[in-house]
């Protein structure tokens, strides 16, 4: 497959390994120094693109993913920041007839977390012995606290037991790749349900492999939608 990436940081990177590793060619590389909002995802650049995978940062997606769109291209969308924005984007997505995959986090392990979290939320609904928390660790470089993710695990617990706030805090440290954790803190005991990223190869190989599902699947999806055939 002939896949196209705009992003050239450490997931970029990570991403075009993995696709090349799997047998797909990297039609293009776009960074950030020629491509202000948008301009340089153009027809030429991206000639002979099936799938374009967009890894970058939260002001860039969004003009970079509209951009994409208009361009009758299938995308999958790393970026957190944007959500908001999501709406509108499902207009654009509908009215073209294009696709779109996104995802706050595209490691298969922290999508089955999100599905454990949801049964351990509705076990301990009603249940006022214990306090919940999401604690979310990253690397200092990371733009966006709290993560996407955090802020996603949370909808998703607020939505099964809203009577509970699910407060996140966020630590930047290091190099850190990705820690998430769900912890019910009772008295006498505590529950934690954690994932931890050594290598953000797992989020590289995740994006790939949307990147190979999409084509052909028209509207919005999510990781979620493409592992399990629904969201959690």
């Amino acid at each position: 497959m002939r896949m196209a990436i705009v992003g050239t940081g450490r997931m970029g990177m990570a991403i075009r390994a993995c696709a090349r590793a799997r047998g797909h060619e990297i039609v293009t590389m776009v960074g950030q120094a020629d491509n202000d909002a948008g301009s340089g995802l153009t027809r030429e650049r991206l000639a002979g693109a099936e799938v374009v995978i967009e890894f970058t940062t939260p002001n860039a997606a969004l003009p970079n993913i509209r951009r994409l769109v208009e361009l009758d291209l299938p995308v999958v969308a790393g970026t957190t920041g944007w959500f908001d924005a999501l709406p509108t984007i499902t207009d654009l997505v509908t009215a073209r007839g294009g696709a779109l995959l996104y995802a706050a986090n595209f490691s298969i392990g922290l999508q089955i977390l999100l599905r454990a979290a949801g049964a351990m939320a509705r076990a301990a609904r009603g249940l006022d012995t214990f306090d919940a928390a999401i604690v979310e660790t990253h690397h200092t470089a990371k733009l966006d606290a709290p993560s996407g993710t955090a802020l996603e695990l949370q909808r998703q617990l607020r939505a099964v037991d809203p009577d509970r706030a699910f407060p996140i805090t966020a630590i930047r440290l290091g190099t850190v790749p990705g820690i998430h954790r769900l912890a019910f803190d009772g008295q006498a005991e505590t529950l934690n349900l954690e994932h931890l990223v050594r290598d953000r190869a797992v989020f590289a190989e995740g994006a790939v492999r949307a990147a190979e599902w999409l084509p052909g699947r028209p509207g919005i999806h999510t990781f979620s939608d493409m592992l399990f055939g629904e969201t959690p």
